[in-house]
C-alpha cells in the first residue's frame, strides 16, 4: 500500500522541467522568445522540478544558462546576462501535489459524499505546499531529497501534523506502522537547520486527549521558539465517516478541553512567554465559551487553521462600526437582505449585525443554516455548499443574499458540491454576494 500510494506522486514531482504558462510582454522572458508551453529543464546545469526550483536557482544570479525544451520539441540552451533582481516575467504551471501515504482514521477525505468534486479526495502530503500555503504534512514519507530541499531552499516555516508525540498513539491515528510514525528525529533535523515549525493536533476524544495531549504540548514547547506554535483543532465527523474508532466531539468534551488547555497555557506563558498552544475557535463555540482576547493570539500564527478567526472578525467588525460612525454610508435604510452562515458562527454574527441595524438603520437578517451536504457534526461556515444555501431559501429575507467568501474556491466561483455562484443565484432568485468581513465593509460603505 505504501509504495502504491507514494510512487505516482514522486514520479510527478520528478518529471523533467516546469512548463511556462504565460510570458509578460516587454520582460526578459519575452526578449528570450520564451512562450507558453515551453519547458525549462535546467538552470546552470541543475534540474528544475517546479517553479520553486526555478526561482531558487535563478535568485540573485546575473549570469545564467537555461536549458529549454520548446513546445515544438526543439532544445535550446540560452546564455543569459541580466541585471540584479531583473524579473523573467514568467508564470509557470501549478505544483502537482505529492500524495499522502497514510491512512489517518480521522481523514476528512473519508467523510466526503461519493459525488463530491474529485479534488476533494486528493490527500496532499507536500512540503512545498506546506511552505507556500500552510498545508500540513506528517513527514511520515518524506524523502531524503525533500528533506535536503527544505533545508537548502529555506522552505520555512513548515506546518507539521503531529497529533501525538506518543509514538504508539501517533501510529494509531495515522493508520501506519510505528516504524514510519516517528517524528522526533525529523523535527530535530529541521530545527537544527533553522527551519521554523508550526504544529497541529487533530483532537480525537479518548485517543489523543487528556494526558496524551498534555505530553504532546509540553514535548513541543520544549523546543520553543523553533517550534513556534501548536494548533489544537477538533475532530470533525460527517455522516459518511462511520469509523467506530472515532468518538464525536461534544459540548462537554469541549468544555473539559478548554479547562485543561487554559491551565496549560498559563504554565506556558510563565515558561516561554507566549500562549504557544492554541485551541481552535470551534472548540470555544461548541463549548459555549467566549473566545479569548486579541492579546491571547499574538500575531495569529495559525489563523488559517481556524485559530483566532472569530476574535479577528469581532475586532474587525468593531473597527468597521467606528469607521461608519465617522463617515456614515448613504441610504443605509435601503440595505435589506440576508446573510447566511454556519450554525456555529451564526450567534456571533447575529450579535454584531444587530448593532449595525440599530445604529445605521440597515435591515439585515442572519440565518444560521444546516449543512445537509456533509451532515454529521459539520457546522462551520466554510464547508457550506450551494445545495445547503438553496435548501435554506425559505429563510431568505430582503433583496439580496450574502454568503461567506470561504465557501468558494480561491480561484473560481464554485462551491464544494460543484454548484457555481451563478447557479446559486438562479436558484434563490436574488443577487448573491460572497464576502469576507473586509469586503463586506467596503461593499456596504
Amino acid at each position: 500500500m505504501y509504495e502504491f500510494a507514494v510512487a505516482p506522486a514522486v514520479t510527478s514531482i520528478r518529471r523533467r522541467g516546469v512548463v511556462i504558462t504565460a510570458v509578460t510582454p516587454d520582460t526578459l522572458g519575452g526578449e528570450l522568445e520564451l512562450e507558453p508551453g515551453d519547458r525549462v529543464i535546467k538552470v546552470n546545469g541543475r534540474p528544475v522540478r517546479d517553479y520553486l526550483d526555478f526561482r531558487f536557482q535563478t535568485g540573485g544570479e546575473t549570469e545564467l544558462t537555461l536549458e529549454v525544451r520548446k513546445k515544438t520539441g526543439e532544445d535550446w540552451e540560452l546564455e543569459i546576462e541580466r541585471d540584479e533582481g531583473e524579473d523573467f516575467g514568467l508564470s509557470f504551471e501549478q505544483i502537482v501535489p505529492r500524495q499522502c501515504a497514510n491512512e489517518c482514521i480521522f481523514c476528512f477525505c473519508k467523510g466526503n459524499p461519493e459525488d463530491a468534486r474529485p479534488s476533494l479526495f486528493i490527500r496532499d502530503e507536500d512540503i512545498r505546499l506546506s511552505f507556500l500555503y500552510g498545508n500540513y504534512t506528517t513527514l511520515t514519507s518524506i524523502t531524503e531529497d525533500e528533506m535536503q530541499r527544505i533545508i537548502e531552499q529555506r522552505l520555512s516555516p513548515q506546518y507539521v501534523s503531529i497529533h501525538a508525540m506518543d509514538l504508539e498513539v501517533r501510529a494509531y491515528l495515522l493508520g501506519i506502522d510505528k516504524s514510519r510514525a516517528g517524528i522526533s528525529d525529523k523535527l530535530a533535523r529541521l530545527m537544527d537547520n533553522g527551519i521554523e515549525i508550526h504544529a497541529q493536533v487533530v483532537l480525537c476524544p479518548t485517543i489523543n486527549d487528556g494526558e496524551v495531549l498534555r505530553q504532546t504540548i509540553f514535548d513541543l514547547a520544549a523546543h520553543y521558539p523553533r517550534v513556534s506554535s501548536v494548533a489544537i483543532v477538533p475532530l470533525g465527523l460527517t455522516r459518511y465517516n462511520t469509523d467506530e474508532r472515532l468518538t464525536a466531539v461534544t459540548p462537554e468534551f469541549c468544555r473539559e478541553t478548554i479547562k485543561q488547555v487554559t491551565a496549560i497555557q498559563g504554565e506556558l506563558r510563565t515558561q516561554v512567554g507566549t500562549t504557544f498552544a492554541f485551541l481552535g475557535d470551534e472548540i470555544y463555540l461548541r463549548g459555549g465559551s467566549k473566545v479569548p482576547s486579541r492579546r491571547h493570539y499574538g500575531d495569529y500564527p495559525q489563523i488559517e487553521d481556524g485559530i483566532g478567526m472569530v476574535r479577528s472578525f469581532a475586532n474587525e467588525f468593531t473597527a468597521f462600526l467606528k469607521r461608519l460612525d465617522r463617515r456614515p454610508p448613504k441610504d443605509t435604510g435601503s440595505v435589506n437582505g440576508t446573510i447566511m452562515t454556519g450554525k456555529l458562527f451564526a450567534p456571533v454574527l447575529e450579535e454584531k449585525i444587530a448593532k449595525l441595524n440599530e445604529r445605521f438603520g440597515t435591515r439585515l437578517d442572519v440565518a444560521g443554516i444546516e449543512n445537509h451536504y456533509f451532515g454529521g457534526d459539520v457546522s462551520v461556515a466554510g464547508l457550506l455548499t450551494g445545495s445547503d444555501f438553496t435548501k435554506a431559501a425559505d429563510k431568505l429575507r430582503g433583496d439580496f443574499l450574502v454568503i461567506p467568501r470561504s465557501t468558494l474556491k480561491s480561484d473560481e466561483d464554485i462551491m464544494l458540491d460543484g454548484m457555481t455562484l451563478a447557479e446559486l443565484q438562479r436558484n434563490v432568485g436574488v443577487p448573491v454576494y460572497p464576502l469576507d468581513m473586509r469586503a463586506f465593509g467596503e461593499w456596504l460603505g
